[in-house]
């Protein structure tokens, strides 16, 4: 592996506006630019669809499709279901992280985080940077 691609498509999912914002300039503190938004499961699930992602980093929380539906969305495709996936998550239940383990995330956040937890993640997903 080359190093980390920098400018590979990042697609960032929340319902809520301010999380996206917040998300995307941790992501370019630490050097990635291409971020897309989705503010719900099925936009993210087409553009996923449409378009060739790196990551795809997505909250739990969201209405009408949940994260954990759109993993599952995203692991039951061909063509996605490698693709390196981290839930974020207010909740730090264990039920929670059980089942989006068994779902086959790559890797979750508990919210709230900072650009050194978001690091430390992406390396743990993508390597080192």
């Amino acid at each position: 592996m080359a190093g980390v691609d920098f400018n590979m498509p990042i697609l960032v999912v929340d319902d809520y506006k301010t999380m996206l914002r917040i998300i995307r300039n941790l992501l370019k503190q630490l050097g990635f630019n291409n971020v897309d938004e989705a503010t719900d499961g099925s936009v993210a699930l087409q553009k996923l669809r449409d378009k060739k992602y790196g990551l795809v980093i997505s909250d739990w929380n969201m209405e009408p499709m949940s994260g954990l539906q759109l993993l599952k969305e995203v692991r039951a495709d061909q063509r996605l279901n490698d693709l390196p996936f981290i839930m974020v998550t207010a909740e730090s239940k264990s039920e929670n992280v059980v089942a989006a383990k068994e779902a086959g995330v790559t890797n979750y956040i508990i919210k709230p985080f900072n650009a050194a937890t978001l690091k430390t993640k992406l390396t743990a997903v993508i390597g080192q940077f």
